[in-house]
């Protein structure tokens, strides 16, 4: 009997052939008008070879994809219409359901997210290792799930493909230098000391305890450090309301509500609905602010020159910006300003988000383990003993192991990014023997692969002891990926 995707297959292949006689019959009716009937009958047999080569290809390809697809276990779906459409979520039910598959398929499971949309759910090591180690030209990300960030973010890193994408990883692989990174320290210790000022101004208004939605805090926080390192640009948004920020904000929003209504997943209605008109809005106010910062740099770069415009910079920190305005491929080329301000509004969007999720997670579990928390007060407070000032100097970090481990281990339980999707533009075969087709998208499951029962036992316990050095021996490195790994591991997230 004829499973369901193969029945959809058919179905499919049988309408395609239809549509096509169909042309080929009206393409008939005009060569007999235009050319008499000797090149009608040149014409139609053209046509009807051109047609059995594509059924050819068709059902080689259909068979292909289904022999393949047949040895990955599917969960059960709504009905074989409709698929699995509709079950998954972007919500904690959600994240229950991807707790109740890796339960059941420990390595990776078949999903229909629509009828005709066949996605491979991974969620082990075994699975992950050829999408995410293979080349960006072998395994790109998808662009089903990314394309909706495209009219905000543009071609930067998280978003572009093949030769470009390789291009700007090695323009921007310096501005991730340590020494660039540890340069930031400053700023991260300024926005953190502005943000505790607000903390102990509300307490003291309350006379002692204060709730406080922390999440919304720590995403000013986040956002008013990037805008420090990416354009040097003070905009004291912990402490008063920034137009930029609120847009980045509300972008944000956007973007994942848009997931979540298919009849918007069209670009055309998108635009003709409310919410599509203020995402319109939305990017053209962060797409001119970051212009006019980058065109102010360039046109400073182009009157000083290169050399005078680095010694007026000596004893400062360069930012995001003046770094990639410097960066230089093998054959000297620049990046253009478009390219820079793309690779600005990524790190804006995946920089802030990210971060805040990350930090209130880890606040919300040593908040629920106290005694944790009391391991992490005391080794900060020995560290900083006998200073005037209490600020973390990038030396200190090597130095706060317990910490450490506390942070990794709300990274794993709370990932802020749950899932990164990868495209094959060949097939790509498993350690057991499977192959993943050509064209198919696999949704490469974090948050699924750091609750797996066979990597991490009661995986829904915080212990922070997991990532201790004698319990860390021997772990997959792909069991642990808050920031994805392979190629494109530089641009953390997006993943």
């Amino acid at each position: 009997m004829a499973r369901p995707w193969e029945m959809r297959g058919r179905w499919a292949m049988v309408f395609w052939a239809m549509m096509a006689l169909w042309a080929m019959m009206m393409m008939g009716r005009w060569a007999m008008m235009m050319m008499g009937p000797p090149g009608a009958v040149a014409a139609v047999t053209l046509l009807l070879a051109l047609l059995l080569r594509w059924l050819w290809d068709t059902l080689r390809n259909v068979t292909h994809r289904r022999n393949t697809l047949r040895r990955f276990p599917r969960p059960p779906w709504r009905n074989w219409v409709l698929g699995h459409s509709g079950m998954a979520k972007s919500t904690e039910e959600g994240l229950r359901q991807v707790d109740a598959l890796v339960a059941q398929f420990r390595r990776g499971c078949l999903w229909w997210a629509a009828p005709w949309l066949p996605v491979l759910r991974l969620f082990h090591p075994d699975t992950l290792r050829p999408i995410l180690l293979a080349s960006a030209f072998i395994a790109p990300k998808d662009q089903l799930f990314y394309g909706f960030l495209k009219p905000w973010l543009g071609d930067g890193l998280l978003l572009s493909r093949g030769h470009k994408w390789a291009r700007h990883r090695r323009l921007l692989t310096p501005a991730f230098h340590g020494d660039v990174i540890k340069s930031y320290i400053g700023i991260f210790n300024q926005s953190t000391h502005v943000m505790h000022a607000k903390w102990r101004a509300a307490a003291r208004t309350a006379g002692g305890l204060v709730g406080l939605e922390v999440l919304e805090h720590l995403s000013l926080l986040t956002l008013d450090t990037l805008q420090k390192c990416i354009f040097s640009h003070e905009s004291h948004c912990q402490e008063k309301p920034s137009e930029y920020i609120k847009t980045i904000l509300e972008l944000s929003t956007l973007v994942v509500r848009r997931h979540q209504h298919l009849l918007h997943h069209l670009p055309w209605l998108y635009r003709l609905s409310a919410d599509g008109r203020r995402f319109a809005q939305g990017c053209a106010t962060v797409h001119s602010f970051t212009a006019n910062v980058v065109q102010r740099r360039r046109r400073a770069l182009d009157r000083l020159g290169h050399q005078a415009w680095l010694e007026s910079h000596q004893g400062r920190r360069m930012d995001f910006i003046d770094l990639l305005l410097l960066a230089k491929d093998e054959d000297g080329n620049t990046l253009s300003d478009e390219d820079i301000a793309a690779e600005a509004d990524t790190f804006m969007f995946e920089g802030h988000d990210t971060t805040a999720s990350g930090l209130a997670w880890l606040l919300y579990n040593l908040a629920s383990h106290p005694h944790y928390q009391e391991r992490c007060r005391q080794e900060v407070q020995e560290l900083l003993k006998g200073r005037e000032v209490e600020e973390i100097k990038w030396e200190d970090l090597s130095h706060l192991p317990f910490t450490t481990m506390c942070i990794k281990e709300s990274l794993r339980l709370h990932p802020p990014v749950t899932a990164v999707s990868r495209r094959c533009t060949e097939d790509i075969a498993t350690r057991d023997g499977r192959v993943i087709p050509k064209g198919i998208i696999c949704l490469m499951s974090i948050y699924g692969t750091h609750h797996n029962p066979d990597l991490w036992p009661e995986p829904q316990v915080y212990n922070p002891l997991r990532f201790s050095p004698e319990n860390s021996q021997g772990r997959s490195p792909l069991a642990f990926i808050p920031f994805s790994a392979g190629p494109r591991g530089l641009c953390c997230c997006l993943r």
